[in-house]
């Protein structure tokens, strides 16, 4: 009988891929998390820090450094940073070199509620509570606050937050009651009263007509209230 040594081989090159890639697995699993690594990303990493959320992971999953690499549930510890009520995402993945990576986005305010209860509003018109590393410089809600009242108002500063001219210069959007809001400058010494949430794209482009006019005249301190509740006007009241 002739023995086929190609299919011997090949048989035994099988064996001993499958052997090396077996030990390596196991070495793999037994081998122990060298580091954990903290990765904020974006530009607005301002409201966590990489203490706290070692800390977090501690109080809520145990340590990680040094526990064998089978031991570590990257999707528990990816559920533990998610559940922080500063972060928007979280990913958690090992690197090639043993350790254990999280790369976090944290939530951004676009706006802080002053009242009974204090907190931001973000950029997706979620609640999002005070942080003990920073205090955000957005603009202050105050009056009648209720549900209805901060979707209006994350409607408002959405779209203040797209133009360059209200982003630098609205400080403040005052609730006097559903559907009727009022807007303060960070210069300027009149107020605006915005009405309703309505038309805002025509409502601003009147009031950046005004604002231009007015500017140019040397008049904006003689206001005390620009209304643009109005379609398609604007109505002044002087001092």
């Amino acid at each position: 009988m002739q023995i086929n040594w190609n299919y011997i081989k090949i048989s035994v090159l099988i064996v001993v891929v499958i052997g090396l890639y077996g030990f390596a697995d196991y070495r793999s699993k037994g081998r122990e998390i060298q580091e954990i690594q903290i990765k904020f990303l974006g530009d607005n990493n301002l409201y966590l820090t990489e203490d706290a959320v070692n800390k977090l992971l501690i109080q809520n999953y145990g340590p990680v450094k040094n526990r064998a690499k089978e031991q570590v549930v990257l999707n528990s510890i990816e559920e533990v940073i998610k559940a922080n009520p500063m972060v928007k995402s979280a990913q958690v993945y090992c690197s090639i070199k043993g350790g254990v990576i999280s790369e976090i986005v944290q939530r951004k305010p676009i706006g802080r509620v002053e009242g009974i209860s204090k907190f931001y509003l973000d950029d997706t018109g979620k609640r999002m509570p005070m942080s003990r590393y920073h205090s955000a410089r957005v603009p202050i809600i105050t009056g009648k606050i209720t549900g209805k009242s901060l979707e209006d108002a994350y409607v408002i500063l959405d779209f203040i937050n797209k133009d360059d001219f209200l982003r630098k210069n609205v400080i403040g959007i005052h609730v006097e009651e559903e559907g009727k809001y009022q807007l303060r400058f960070r210069v300027e010494n009149f107020v605006v009263n915005l009405g309703g949430v309505q038309n805002l794209d025509e409502k601003f482009k009147n009031f950046m007509a005004f604002y231009v006019k007015a500017t140019k005249d040397n008049t904006l301190e003689e206001y005390g209230i620009v209304s643009l509740e109005f379609n398609n006007q604007v109505v002044c009241t002087k001092i």
